[in-house]
């Protein structure tokens, strides 16, 4: 196996380099990773070397490139599978530019399935999203809940992904995919030296909690506050970034193993509770003994009222559950912007 080599797209991104860890930490997969830092660091690589101890080779190419892409494919030999997290992800910002989220997140993916197909890599796993399923009645929203109206064009890049990977099956039977669909991935590794760091302004709550918590954001705003909700704040369904990156071990053995019974498949990663936004604030402060300032504002367009998890399947299929809660999701995301303030 020490041979086998694993390409991960984004890399360098939270949810990216937390799966570099698992793999270097639990495999013996050789792992090589695509990012051009559009929305990451090169320090990403610095800080998984000093929890692994091991270097990671990176190739700083847009996706969009297609020759690019495939030069990585001709030089990189005895690819067992790819992991395809590069995309943008705002739903503000896919908001405001369409076309940017449309020609990445697309053409992207087009470009690394070429390169699957003409290279016979028969392992890909697809970072999809709970958004997929728009504004949802009924809950929790199991996979073969009925996809509602993309809320946002972030969203509707990943139904099409879906939708692109669901084609691909239909006429290569030999090609094995996984769509995982993310509820909402928070918090760091359990260290503290690796966690969410956007380049730009952070768009996800946790980040902004913990940039207000520390001082970097003077006020944080609670978009909404008239929801149909417990609270009237929007409910999501959080799970630790680590949870996430172990999922994905697990969704590639599967396929590795051969023990998928269809060639395309998609699994709910979430951990079927839903905690609205006060709630999530109400467990930082009760964690960290700060009092958070915020302020209630406007809904934002694009966000959805509620939606959480049924992950039974992916229980069953795959053997994941999540082991961290609420407070450690909380406790681990407030280590890591701790340890930031400090360099």
């Amino acid at each position: 196996m020490k041979s086998k080599t694993i390409i991960v797209t984004g890399g360098a991104g939270y949810i990216g380099s937390h799966t570099i860890i698992e793999l270097l930490m639990n495999t013996e997969y050789n792992v090589i990773s695509v990012d051009n830092f559009s929305n990451s660091s090169k320090q990403t690589f610095e800080r998984i070397k000093k929890i692994t101890g091991k270097t990671i080779k990176n190739y700083n190419v847009d996706l969009c490139s297609l020759n690019d892409v495939k030069k990585i494919f001709k030089t990189e030999k005895e690819i067992s599978g790819v992991i395809h997290f590069a995309a943008f992800k705002s739903v503000p910002e896919s908001v405001a530019n369409p076309y940017k989220y449309y020609s990445n997140n697309i053409n992207s993916l087009l470009n690394i399935l070429e390169c699957c197909l003409l290279n016979n890599i028969n392992s890909f796993i697809f970072s999809s999203s709970c958004s997929v399923y728009g504004n949802i009645s009924k809950l929790p929203v199991q996979e073969s809940t009925p996809l509602g109206k993309a809320e946002s064009p972030y969203a509707y890049t990943k139904q099409i992904g879906e939708e692109i990977l669901k084609n691909y099956a239909a006429i290569n039977e030999n090609f094995n995919s996984i769509a995982l669909r993310y509820f909402n991935p928070v918090g760091a590794h359990e260290s503290g030296l690796l966690g969410e760091l956007p380049i730009n302004k952070p768009n996800n709550l946790v980040p902004i909690i913990t940039n207000t918590a520390i001082g970097k954001i003077k006020s944080m705003t609670v978009y909404g506050t008239d929801y149909p909700t417990r609270d009237g704040t929007c409910i999501r369904d959080y799970v630790h970034v680590s949870d996430i990156a172990g999922a994905h071990l697990k969704a590639l053995k599967y396929l590795i193993d051969q023990k998928n019974k269809n060639n395309f498949s998609i699994f709910n990663l979430g951990t079927g509770k839903g905690v609205s936004v006060l709630e999530a604030i109400k467990a930082f402060e009760k964690i960290s003994g700060e009092k958070l300032n915020y302020i209630l504002g406007p809904k934002r367009p694009g966000d959805v009222s509620a939606i959480y998890s049924n992950n039974k399947n992916t229980q069953k299929t795959l053997g994941w559950k999540p082991e961290y809660d609420l407070e450690d999701m909380m406790k681990t995301a407030w280590k890591w912007e701790l340890n930031l303030s400090k360099q």
